[in-house]
């Protein structure tokens, strides 16, 4: 097992790749801690997988825009498993529209919950990975964030930003021990995706050479690789899950 006796904190893993990840790090052998925001059934469903596979899990209702609770989120964390070993910050949302009708409030939610929240996620583990000289994190960002596409400006913006904050932040704490990267996926079959049109999905599907999208299980399984020591001698860098949808732009 690539994770024995780690152990994890994934926000957003109640569903989609976060919930992929949340698995994989259990069958891998880690103890995990998996945030939420409205998907309390399925959260508990998925504590029920981890535990049948011999793990200990933890579920919380978490909104990472929140730092007192990303604080109180490690800390419970540290108290149910007695270590801490690996950050993935996997929670983001969406909120589409061109920028000549995009209120304040949709630029402000995609930024907040997605580059604050990683912000939280990783200026909370952070001190613990310091004190111990080790701990390796994880940023969800997006293919979106390095070719940028039109009528997401928040959310190109805020994903672009997690590329950003992920090299600093690399640097930053190397000389500890800690690895930082991001993984970007492109076109996921997620419930992101799923309410697209016919037509919509066809042309999305035309633009990306290998014509499908990626499954969430594909993510985890690169999220796997670069938690994993094989990638020891890697950090600061955003591995591209995404079909080869980057190499038109």
């Amino acid at each position: 097992m690539l994770f024995k006796d780690k152990a994890a904190i994934v926000s957003g893993g109640s569903r989609g790749i976060g919930r992929e990840i949340v698995l994989m790090l259990a069958k891998e052998g880690a103890d995990v801690c998996f945030t939420y925001l409205k998907s309390a059934g399925p959260a508990e469903k998925l504590v029920e997988e981890v535990r049948k596979m011999g793990r200990k899990a933890l579920c919380l209702q978490v909104d990472t825009r929140d730092f007192a609770k990303t604080k109180e989120l490690v800390e419970k964390a540290k108290e149910s498993f007695g270590r801490l070993d690996i950050l993935v910050s996997n929670a983001g949302i969406i909120k589409d529209k061109a920028l000549m009708n995009m209120e304040k409030s949709d630029w402000d939610e995609v930024i907040e919950t997605n580059l604050t929240g990683t912000f939280n996620l990783a200026r909370s583990a952070i001190v613990t990975f310091l004190k111990q000289k080790s701990g390796n994190i994880v940023n969800i960002s997006s293919v979106a964030g390095i070719v940028g596409l039109a009528r997401q400006v928040n959310y190109v913006s805020s994903k672009a930003g997690i590329i950003g904050f992920t090299k600093g932040l690399a640097r930053e704490v190397a000389p500890y021990n800690i690895r930082v990267n991001a993984v970007a996926p492109g076109f996921i079959d997620t419930d992101m995706v799923c309410g697209l049109k016919e037509d919509v999905v066809k042309k999305l599907k035309a633009g990306i050479p290998l014509a499908r999208f990626g499954s969430a299980v594909e993510v985890a399984n690169a999220v796997k690789f670069i938690l994993s020591d094989s990638a020891g001698f890697i950090t600061g860098q955003t591995i591209v899950v995404d079909g080869g949808m980057s190499l038109s732009f």
